[in-house]
């Protein structure tokens, strides 16, 4: 089980996933907030949680991304592709 503790970089997710992984995260917390669940259920449901947040993470920082460039063109707004940066925060030595 060692080998499924590693998780990959997250890409960025559409906003309608984005709403349904907040949706599954909420209700993995709810579940482990009851305490009802035995100790590998809730450690699977912690790593499943841990994943989500990631998703959930990336998706907002691809977001912010995209607001910041837009603020940056101002007037002539131009959409334009960007690669997110790895650490998720964007770069503010622009």
């Amino acid at each position: 089980m060692a080998g499924k503790s590693e998780v990959p970089e997250t890409p960025s997710i559409p906003p309608s996933n984005f709403e349904q992984s907040l949706a599954q995260l909420e209700a993995l917390v709810a579940k482990l907030e009851s305490g009802d669940l035995p100790l590998d259920a809730a450690l699977a449901s912690f790593e499943q949680g841990v994943r989500l947040t990631r998703e959930c993470q990336g998706a907002l920082s691809a977001a912010q991304q995209k607001v910041q460039i837009l603020l940056q063109r101002g007037e002539g707004i131009v959409i334009e592709e960007f690669e997110p940066v790895a650490g998720g925060e964007p770069d503010s030595a622009e």
